[in-house]
């Protein structure tokens, strides 16, 4: 399997966010691609820098105002008199339809869900070659591979057509499925992160042509609170085309697996021509988030399973935060889905 990454992903470096109020170390750190590049290489994957693609396939799934809003915000953002280093909103809409703030600090509260995707010098560059990574992976598929892998660094699954959140600016795996809908004429979306993919959601909410299935810690009582309950199946003509199952925290091995089941009954009845898989390894016991409690085996078990459906199939890195497993579960996984152990 071939892998794709650029070291321009590596040099986001969010300082801080809020947790509960107050502010914290940014989890997502650049010292995650080094783990994610020793598990993809353990499980012999071969890693290659994407191509430039341009910015049509990232057009492809979000909105024109919010990218010139990424590209531009951080030096708009240093002519504010005290501002923060990073931007980070503190202002929220209730409601977004109708007009649109000209002021910087209107904008990124228009534009950014939270306080966990501050935006520094780096972060647009970064999230480019993060999405094209997720295009250059996918065009290997179309090409014929069966599968291969793109280390997304910033991840994408939180972010809307038109808004940053939860660590993600440009969604990678919206990106991916998008690319993968020139050949494929259903392409659908496996989300088995932590947390649920809200952003991916919205997206193709409204679409029949990508299915979107989410295996998740229950959002009653986690992140992102507000999407990705069971009742949520789409809308209009993407009605039935979302599925979301969420687990009780702490479920481990047994419980994801199960939830994979009914994942694959569904999308076996959409018959896809493709797969995107949004790969979080967030779900580990051991990662600092502590939603659920899937093992290192059980990684494995995942990727076997996933494997299972024979579809071509891009993986596109989602969660996984700093702890001594993190290369070991991409390991198992990637051996699992059919890597060979280096």
């Amino acid at each position: 399997m071939k892998a794709f990454y650029a070291e321009e992903q590596k040099r986001h470096d969010p300082k801080a966010f809020l947790s509960s109020g107050a502010p914290q170390p940014n989890p997502e750190k650049p010292e995650r691609v080094e783990r994610l590049l020793a598990g993809a290489r353990s499980a012999g994957v071969t890693i290659e820098r994407p191509n430039d693609h341009g910015l049509g396939p990232i057009a492809a799934v979000h909105t024109p105002e919010y990218l010139d809003f990424l590209e531009h915000i951080f030096a708009r953002w240093q002519r504010i008199e005290g501002a923060s280093a990073e931007v980070i909103p503190n202002i929220h809409p209730i409601g977004r339809g109708g007009s649109y703030p000209a002021s910087a600090v209107g904008q990124a509260g228009y534009h950014m869900a939270d306080t966990a995707c501050p935006i520094s010098v780096e972060t647009w560059n970064s999230a480019l070659w993060s999405a094209w990574s997720a295009v250059e992976a996918a065009e290997a598929v179309m090409a014929g591979a069966t599968a291969a892998y793109a280390l997304c660094r910033p991840p994408g699954h939180h972010a809307f057509a038109d808004v940053a959140g939860g660590f993600c600016f440009i969604n990678n795996s919206a990106v991916a499925a998008q690319v993968l809908r020139k050949d494929a004429g259903r392409v659908a979306i496996l989300d088995v992160d932590l947390h649920h993919g809200n952003g991916t959601q919205g997206i193709f909410y409204a679409r029949p042509d990508v299915l979107t299935v989410s295996l998740h810690a229950d959002p009653v009582r986690f992140y992102p609170f507000f999407w990705g309950h069971a009742n949520e199946r789409g809308e209009g003509a993407g009605l039935g085309y979302n599925l979301n199952l969420p687990l009780p925290r702490k479920s481990g091995d047994a419980a994801f697996l199960e939830g994979l089941e009914t994942a694959f009954r569904r999308i076996r009845a959409f018959a896809p021509e493709a797969l995107v898989v949004a790969l979080g390894l967030d779900a580990f016991e051991g990662d600092p988030f502590g939603g659920l409690s899937v093992t290192t085996p059980g990684f494995a078990r995942i990727g076997e399973a996933i494997a299972g459906l024979g579809l071509p199939t891009v993986i596109v890195q989602e969660g996984g935060y700093l702890c001594d497993a993190l290369g070991d579960n991409l390991t198992a996984f990637l051996t699992g889905f059919g890597g060979k152990k280096g």
